[in-house]
């Protein structure tokens, strides 16, 4: 088994940015992934006292499709956001100042309209990642699983509407699955598998066009009785993952 591709998300809900490499660290989720959200307007969030939150708390493609069409990239060594818009619109800010945040904050209010619920803010909190588990992990997605759900939908589904940190070929279909509570070798780091993922509306919007085209819960509870797609693992050995990388499951009882 291989890595064929390795993506963080650092403002949650916003587009994938691809990696050739990281280092992963234990108990930890990839760099720099869902470091940042968009609290919408009504949404209580004390970054001096952070806790986990519903996905629905901040902008994501579970409820704010329109979020697709636009494109935004990290700089986390100039903690810098680039986000473009459809139009050609573009915002460069810093993520690291009030004044930044503020600014980003207002540019999405405009894009996202009522669906800010009021007024928006860009929040973090040190050692906080606003991911969709209370817990961090890394997502792995196998190729060969979505061609399966394609094989049966009968039409191509982008892998990034699973918004997925690993991407892998070499495994058979659902294989994946029979993972859980075992060890895996991914490039130089160890991993746990604990976990499937079940899956929401997100993967309904099209990455590309941010049309709700495909009805991926429906279709995988209706053609394998599950709405899962990837499984969740933890770090439980630092170590460097590249792109190319051998994924090596361990046998059972290995540790």
């Amino acid at each position: 088994m291989r890595i064929e591709h390795i993506y963080r998300y650092p403002v949650k809900g916003f587009s994938a940015e691809a990696l050739e490499e990281a280092v992963l660290e234990p108990g930890q989720m990839l760099p720099h992934d869902r470091e940042f959200a968009l609290a919408l307007g009504d949404t209580i969030f004390d970054p001096q006292n952070p806790v986990w939150l519903h996905k629905r708390q901040f902008a994501c493609l579970m409820a704010n499709e329109r979020l697709a069409l636009l494109h935004t990239s990290y700089d986390p060594k100039a903690g810098r956001l680039v986000l473009r818009a459809p139009d050609g619109g573009v915002l460069d800010e810093p993520l690291t100042t009030d004044a930044g945040r503020a600014a980003i904050a207002t540019w999405l209010k405009n894009f996202l309209g009522a669906e800010a619920r009021g007024e928006p803010r860009i929040v973090a909190a040190a050692g906080h990642r606003f991911s969709d588990s209370p817990e961090k992990f890394i997502s792995l997605i196998n190729h060969a699983s979505i061609a399966a759900l394609e094989a049966k939908m009968g039409q191509a589904l982008h892998h990034l509407r699973f918004r997925a940190n690993v991407y892998f070929n070499g495994s058979p279909a659902w294989s994946e699955f029979d993972w859980i509570g075992r060890r895996i070798e991914l490039g130089g780091a160890t991993l746990e598998v604990v976990a499937r993922i079940d899956r929401c509306a997100a993967t309904t919007v099209n990455p590309d066009t941010a049309v709700r085209d495909a009805q991926v819960p429906k279709a995988l509870k209706v053609h394998f009785g599950h709405i899962d797609m990837g499984v969740f693992a933890r770090v439980v050995a630092r170590g460097r993952v590249a792109a190319g990388d051998a994924i090596t499951l361990r046998e059972n009882g290995e540790e």
